[in-house]
């Protein structure tokens, strides 16, 4: 199934800095992890996932990959697009785009999250409030 740029609910501009750049003057694969991170944190915040101050059970990033398609050069507007991709018992999946300044996906990515008690070192379910702002952002329950 081919994802259209519309399909994800959270987005964000981000203006790309010059000192991101790295020596064959295009912004660093490094960079491109924290625009990441950028997005993820984003979508939390969308859905009332509270990450600051650290609460006794949250979100910790269980995995995350990226896939580079095309280089990000200096100067430029980015846009950071986030969709929910998998929702289970006390995981979920968001899937990111950065687009270019032309509107071309230069970057996809995908992260494993899982909500977490940090006091027992244990995975937590990921409580209905959440669940349903996700699914309501998502357009998979009535708004």
């Amino acid at each position: 199934m081919s994802l259209e740029n519309t399909d994800f609910p959270v987005r964000m501009p981000l203006r790309m800095d010059w000192s991101e750049m790295d020596l064959y003057d295009h912004i660093n694969n490094v960079m491109i992890l924290k625009y990441v991170q950028t997005a993820r944190v984003h979508y939390w915040d969308t859905v009332g996932i509270k990450t600051v101050p650290r609460q006794d059970h949250g979100p910790i990033l269980a995995s995350t990959s990226c896939r580079f398609l095309r280089p990000l050069v200096y100067p430029g507007e980015l846009q950071l697009l986030s969709r929910l991709s998998s929702l289970g018992n006390s995981s979920f999946g968001l899937q990111h785009r950065i687009l270019d300044q032309h509107g071309q996906i230069a970057v996809e990515a995908h992260d494993l999250i899982v909500m977490y008690d940090y006091n027992s070192n244990k995975k937590i379910r990921v409580n209905d409030e959440i669940r349903t702002a996700m699914e309501r952002l998502e357009g998979r329950l009535p708004g």
